[in-house]
């Protein structure tokens, strides 16, 4: 069995897209420079894009969302799912490494950090698509779920790679075409996508839309530990200490992506679930399991009764409207969501070799949001029935939608509190760098002819590092820079991302009619 982390023709042999390199570099260099200069002036940039970008592309990002989900569950029922991807007959890694190094991809990007914030943001602030549900808290507490459902649940899964991992598994493994972004345009441009403008296009917009991605987690990861730190210990919640974190996460994560899939990236995944596994099942048992429960499946069935609606919702915004509510929330996932996809498909092409088409998808589409769902309702939905139950208890420390407050506010409502509360801040640095060490490893070989090199691994992951701290160096606006500036980078993605509706489903349906052995 071949590991892919060892390169073909050794180490030393790996070249870099120097044109590719200076590009992505030189867009990180510019933005460094421009905040060192104007920092006002940056802020401002990125909030004018935010509102172009959320006004214009809104609509076009729920169609595409919701069509990548559609067509990746046809996708399971042609002959073609049944085809093992990836040129190997067994699986390159087992079933929980390979579950655990995917989970640990979107849902480390912001699945403590938002999964306490934003069901009891909606839950103070029923969703619009719900109109008036009265003075019903139950009914509240569902469509609050249901919403957050919506973000992270199946769509959001799909785009990530359901429809685009099955184009560069066969791309690549069957006919020998780049690992990269450019080979999903490949259907349209074709040789002229590989070799060309049009390629290198491609693949600087997905690196940029894709640092962009992962320095929202690591900033908000900042934010999180210096809240949390302050509120355990008394240590200043202030720039310094959120500097000091970001740089302890730098450490951490690179030294991981410089140690390869097979082990470091690999092992803190591992790592990261076991420890995730034991926490929730210790607030399962220890907090509201009833309601818990209660909630989930209240949540699910709100969910799926009123997916379509949820899904397609403009509300004011119209076509070209202000966005206002759907700016803030669904369009910033689905513009943070749409840049991870196509590296993200790169990194899942990587890891999913010796599995089927309709594994995959499976895995994406439908047991990865499930577990996602069944996540946030035993973090968010706990601190929405404590908040039931002791009205203030939640909402006091997250008045002004102060987002880090939330997940120290439902940690120290438990049994516990105090300890629940550092492992859960030990669990979100963890998290946050098993994403960021993915993404430097894949954005490192997009562009390598072979194994990236650990200089190149490293460069990337202190660059988004200091992105990360750019940005929440603005002040109290933080969060919002964050968003901001992930939904502008991810403009360009979702044309590189089109050709996947229809090009995914043709070579399922041609895998399908031709025998085995010619396939080889």
């Amino acid at each position: 069995m071949t590991d892919i982390t060892t390169p073909q023709t050794g180490p030393a042999s790996a070249r870099i897209d120097k044109t590719l390199f200076a590009i992505t570099g030189g867009f990180i260099a510019l933005f460094c420079a421009y905040a060192f200069v104007d920092i006002d002036g940056l802020s401002a940039l990125v909030d004018a894009g935010f509102n172009f970008s959320a006004r214009y592309f809104g609509l076009y990002w729920q169609v595409l969302l919701l069509a990548t989900f559609l067509i990746g569950l046809l996708l399971c029922v042609l002959p073609g799912s049944r085809t093992v991807m990836g040129g190997l007959s067994v699986p390159e890694f087992n079933i929980f490494s390979w579950g655990a190094m995917i989970m640990c991809t979107l849902l480390a990007g912001g699945g403590v950090f938002w999964a306490a914030g934003e069901p009891i943001a909606h839950f103070l602030s029923t969703p619009p698509v719900f109109g008036d549900l009265g003075e019903d808290s139950r009914a509240i507490a569902n469509a609050a779920l249901a919403q957050s459902f919506m973000h992270w649940g199946f769509l959001a899964w799909a785009i990530l790679g359901s429809l685009t991992t099955v184009m560069l598994m066969h791309y690549h493994y069957d006919k020998g075409l780049p690992l990269a972004p450019r080979t999903l345009l490949y259907p349209v441009f074709g040789d002229r996508a590989l070799h060309g403008p049009i390629g290198l296009i491609a693949d600087a917009a997905c690196v940029i839309a894709v640092v962009a991605g992962t320095v929202g987690p690591i900033g908000f990861l900042g934010l999180q530990m210096s809240y949390g730190l302050n509120a355990l210990t008394g240590i200043p919640d202030n720039f310094t200490t959120q500097a000091i974190a970001v740089l302890a996460l730098v450490g951490v994560y690179t030294v991981s992506a410089v140690t390869g899939l097979a082990k470091g990236i690999k092992v803190l995944s591992q790592i990261n679930v076991i420890l995730a596994v034991i926490l929730l099942v210790f607030m399962l048992i220890a907090g509201p399991t009833t309601e818990i429960f209660a909630g989930f499946f209240g949540g699910m069935q709100v969910y799926l009764t009123h997916f379509f609606d949820l899904t397609l919702y403009r509300g004011e915004a119209g076509v070209f409207g202000d966005p206002g509510w759907l700016g803030w929330w669904t369009v910033f996932f689905w513009g943070w969501f749409m840049g991870y996809g196509p590296l993200m498909a790169i990194f899942i092409a990587r890891v999913s070799r010796g599995r089927s088409i309709r594994q995959i998808i499976v895995m994406l589409s439908i047991i990865a949001p499930i577990i996602t769902n069944f996540w946030f309702t035993i973090i968010g939905g706990s601190g929405i029935f404590f908040e039931i139950a002791e009205p203030g208890v939640i909402s006091g420390p997250f008045e002004g939608f102060n987002l880090p407050a939330g997940l120290l506010a439902i940690t120290q409502a438990m049994p516990l509190g105090l300890i629940l509360s550092i492992l859960f801040l030990a669990l979100t640095m963890f998290f946050v760098a098993t994403t960021s060490d993915s993404m430097s490893y894949v954005i490192s070989a997009t562009m390598s002819d072979s194994e990236p090199s650990a200089g190149l691994r490293a460069f990337w992951g202190m660059a988004m590092g200091v992105m990360a701290l750019i940005l929440i160096s603005t002040g109290a606006g933080g969060i919002g820079k964050l968003q901001s500036f992930i939904v502008i980078t991810a403009v360009p993605v979702p044309l590189i991302l089109l050709p996947s509706l229809w090009d995914a489903l043709r070579i399922t349906w041609m895998l399908g009619r031709t025998p085995e052995p010619a396939r080889r």
